[in-house]
């Protein structure tokens, strides 16, 4: 059993995307993200494998400051996999402060990291991952109708980022960096809008594509504007716009939030996994 830590995103590649395109709903975030590695949007990633024989184990991945994703192949090898993956990190002093995986894998981890580095475990956010092959047509809109935001609507999804990181217990994302990300996403037309009288009242976001399926994020509506399906609508009607392009969608919902998981199953999207965020003091 070898710890294979890679430089050359390529070569990493060819590792982990067999083992990720076998069950790519429920790992559309480590493979959006390598997509997003080789599109070249992260300058310091951490990429690893736990190899025996030519077969893969175990992926890490981490995008500094986002949290470092596990992904195991093998139960029967868990733990040792989990023991050499610790000693790693230790060992080539990886700062690492949080992490997301399948719940069972991010606990076992959590328990470990914490025996060997005294560090105590926190729960960041909850969540249940969700996939929509089909969006259910009998649902009733609400008023308005959905467009691809515009360079006018920057300043207003720059408020709304800020705002939903707060909604989720997100830390702040510096205001500078946020007006770079927004620019880049309506200039890919990654921003859906949900428009009611000529006011913006809801927004949702395409991300992370990957070989057949994408991920909805960013849903949010501001306080003044809910209870109305705005929401709902917002995610139907970009959802189904998405599955001209794609076979599937994925979303993360907080499981703490009864309200959002039961409008993202109204539109059909069904629960498939269970996902964790830890992080460590």
């Amino acid at each position: 059993m070898e710890f294979r830590h890679y430089q050359d995103v390529q070569e990493f590649a060819v590792k982990a995307e067999p083992v990720v395109s076998e069950r790519e709903d429920v790992y559309s975030l480590f493979f959006g993200v390598l997509q997003a590695i080789k599109a070249g949007r992260y300058d310091t990633p951490f990429m690893a494998t736990i190899e025996e024989e030519g077969q893969v184990l175990a992926l890490f991945q981490m995008t500094p400051p986002h949290p470092l994703n596990l992904i195991f192949t093998n139960d029967k090898r868990l733990e040792e996999c989990m023991d050499l993956l610790i000693r790693n990190l230790l060992e080539l002093e990886i700062e690492m402060n949080s992490i997301i995986s399948l719940k069972p894998w991010a606990y076992l981890f959590s328990e470990k990291w914490e025996v060997k580095t005294g560090m105590t475990r926190k729960v960041l956010m909850d969540q249940g991952l969700y996939r929509l092959d089909t969006v259910d047509e009998t649902l009733v809109p609400s008023p308005g109708s959905w467009r691809f935001a515009l360079q006018g609507d920057c300043p207003l999804i720059e408020k709304w980022f800020n705002l939903f990181e707060e909604d989720a217990g997100l830390p702040l994302t510096a205001k500078k960096d946020v007006k770079k990300r927004v620019e880049s996403f309506v200039a890919n037309q990654e921003i859906f809008l949900w428009e009611h009288d000529k006011v913006v009242v809801s927004m949702m976001k395409k991300a992370r594509p990957t070989n057949h399926g994408v991920t909805v994020s960013l849903v949010f509506t501001p306080k003044e504007q809910r209870k109305k399906g705005y929401a709902r609508t917002m995610v139907a009607a970009g959802t189904k716009e998405l599955l001209k392009k794609y076979d599937f969608c994925v979303l993360y919902t907080d499981l703490m939030n009864p309200t959002a998981n039961k409008i993202y199953q109204e539109i059909g999207y069904k629960r498939i996994a269970d996902s964790v965020q830890l992080g460590f003091r």
